[in-house]
């Protein structure tokens, strides 16, 4: 009879015992308690803006959990100093340089912390170091950010506003295009004009390729000047001729207005001297009369008897 209370109370015993073992393994698994016996060292950083993070918020690498916030305390005048538990198995992956931001769970969800970055010639984190951090972007910052885009894109809307109501007024240039005819006539009337001057371009155009092919063309004056060298020299020397006789001729009347502007010579005293130039002319008209009457005496000579016969034998 006593066998049976006590054999009851080691039953309820056990199953108490049992129930307990499996509470505690619920919580360990649900709250991630479990995480407590693992090694894991210690990792720092300083924000200047956590953004609501918390103690107890995870940390990934690489899309892996790999820790979880451990504590955070105000640094210097205003950082915060967020100290990270980290599991010792990733410690092999993490680098001195890597980098640490501050992100979300999902959309809307709970604040985590990633780590990212680190280059292969950097040694492996170890306890107590210092990441560093990238500035990121809270949701305040966005709104900010909308709210000002929101503000261009308003002013935006009110200058295209006003620039449709003065187009509609025939304001300025396009709104004169868009309103009055003459201002399209015009524009056609110059559109005219500048086909006109395309025609006559491509007409000149034509006309050049006619010379130019004509150039081409052997035998004629142009291809020997351009590709004979005897006919080039030939016309160089002409005209290396020229050029000297038009210096000679230059020189000449330089020397002759300088004896025109001398009184002492025989044209300078033709030119100014009054008296010369009258005796001058007065002998030119002596020369003239004395010629004349030589010509009649001449005349008369032929006709006389006693010349008659030598002029004959001097015209046969």
């Amino acid at each position: 009879m006593n066998e049976s209370p006590n054999r009851r109370a080691v039953i309820v015993g056990l199953f108490v015992f049992l129930g307990l073992l499996f509470f505690t393994g619920g919580i360990l698994m649900v709250g991630n308690l479990h995480e407590t016996f693992k090694n894991k060292m210690r990792v720092v950083s300083l924000f200047d803006d956590v953004n609501g993070l918390q103690k107890g918020n995870n940390v990934w690498f690489s899309g892996v959990k790999v820790g979880t916030v451990s504590n955070l305390r105000f640094y210097g005048k205003s950082q915060v100093e967020v100290s990270m538990k980290i599991e010792t198995k990733a410690q092999q992956y993490i680098r001195r340089d890597a980098k640490v931001k501050i992100s979300s769970d999902g959309l809307i969800g709970n604040k985590i912390l990633v780590i990212y970055g680190g280059t292969s010639r950097s040694a492996e984190v170890q306890e107590g170091d210092t990441l560093g951090v990238e500035k990121t972007f809270s949701s305040e910052d966005m709104i900010n950010t909308l709210q000002e885009n929101n503000k261009n894109f308003l002013t935006i809307t009110n200058d295209i506003k006003v620039i449709s109501r003065k187009l509609a007024a025939g304001e300025g240039t396009i709104g004169k295009l868009l309103s009055d005819n003459s201002v399209y006539d015009n524009i056609n009337a110059a559109t005219a004009s500048l086909k006109l001057a395309s025609v006559t371009a491509q007409q000149l155009t034509g006309t050049l390729a006619t010379f130019s092919s004509g150039l081409n063309k052997k035998g004629t004056l142009a291809n020997e000047l351009t590709t004979d060298t005897m006919v080039f020299r030939s016309v160089k020397a002409s005209v290396f001729q020229l050029q000297r006789m038009a210096d000679t001729a230059s020189a000449f009347i330089t020397n002759l207005k300088k004896a025109g502007s001398n009184p002492n010579t025989s044209i300078g005293v033709m030119l100014h001297d009054e008296q010369s130039g009258a005796r001058l002319k007065a002998t030119l008209k002596n020369l003239e009369s004395s010629s004349a009457k030589l010509d009649a005496d001449l005349e008369a000579a032929q006709h006389s008897i006693l010349l008659r016969g030598f002029f004959k034998k001097q015209e046969k």
